[in-house]
């Protein structure tokens, strides 16, 4: 055990542990699963014991890493408060959260961040929570141009020097217009027409990795939808099959089937708060993200 942890190790392990799958933690840090497994295969290499035990049934922490999982937390959770704690010490702390949200996020997250800032108590009681939805790109510019200070969007893409913490999930559903009966599994999706988006929200960057990741010969419906409301309604009226969170349902009769994993775990997106590691506010950030993971959880 004489090797340097790799704190990206460290990183992956904590997001497997979250995500209950390899796969769908190498999709929130926007890698391939071999490269999060060879990640994780070097911190248990220089740790000398493996963390988890990969089965058909899906992935489980080992005894040691049931032991090594609070300490991986807790080493993450101290980096991150020395970075927090160097950026408070060179700009006053402002009294306002700017928070960016995806038109994909459940509102439910929304609600969340709103209670987490504003029902704070002492002196954090008068921060104001300030709002912006918009698509990835400009929550991304704006949080690299300083003009946002935590966004939360869908685990699809990386975002390198800055701090990720996945805060929710939600089942990725399948709208037909004659569902097969029980649960899909993702190799059935093989050989269907999908209705996409645009690729703005995170939903279709999503699918499209979902895709290359199993290698499914999927094709791509010639129109858009623009809505996720149109997205179901056209998959109802048989132009093709819709894949979208379950919470993005606006019909209650919908029919739809829950997808499996190749692990067979549910396919879930998952979602998660991105800020940078030098902002001002990077001890709020951190807790706020913390508060958002307790109220989702």
């Amino acid at each position: 055990m004489g090797e340097r942890l790799s704190i990206e190790g460290l990183r992956y392990a904590r997001a497997v542990t979250e995500t209950g799958s390899f796969s769908a933690a190498a999709r929130t840090h926007g890698v391939t699963q071999p490269a999060l497994s060879n990640g994780i295969a070097k911190l248990e290499a220089s740790l000398g014991e493996k963390l988890f035990d990969r089965s058909p049934r899906g992935v489980a922490l080992t005894k040691f890493g049931d032991t090594m999982l609070p300490r991986i937390e807790q080493a993450l959770r101290a980096l991150d408060d020395v970075h927090a704690e160097a950026a408070r010490w060179k700009a006053p702390v402002p009294e306002t959260i700017r928070l960016g949200v995806s038109p994909l996020i459940n509102p439910k997250i929304v609600a969340s961040a709103y209670r987490a800032v504003c029902d704070e108590p002492g002196e954090d009681a008068r921060k104001q929570l300030v709002l912006r939805e918009a698509n990835m790109s400009e929550l991304r510019g704006a949080l690299e141009d300083g003009d946002l200070d935590i966004i939360v969007v869908p685990s699809v893409e990386p975002m390198p020097r800055y701090e990720h913490r996945i805060i929710d999930s939600e089942p990725l559903v399948l709208v037909e217009t004659r569902p097969g009966a029980g649960r899909a599994r993702v190799e059935d999706l093989a050989g269907k027409q999908l209705i996409l988006m645009p690729d703005t929200c995170g939903l279709t960057a999503f699918t499209r990795s979902l895709i290359r990741e199993h290698d499914l010969s999927i094709t791509a419906y010639p129109g858009e939808a623009g809505t996720y409301r149109v997205l179901e309604e056209w998959s109802q009226l048989g132009l093709a099959s819709a894949m979208l969170p379950k919470s993005k349902l606006a019909a209650a009769d919908t029919t739809y089937r829950e997808i499996l994993d190749t692990d067979g775990s549910v396919l879930e997106i998952f979602y998660e708060t991105i800020w940078s590691p030098h902002s001002p506010i990077a001890n709020q950030l951190v807790h706020l993200a913390g508060r958002l993971v307790e109220h989702n959880s």
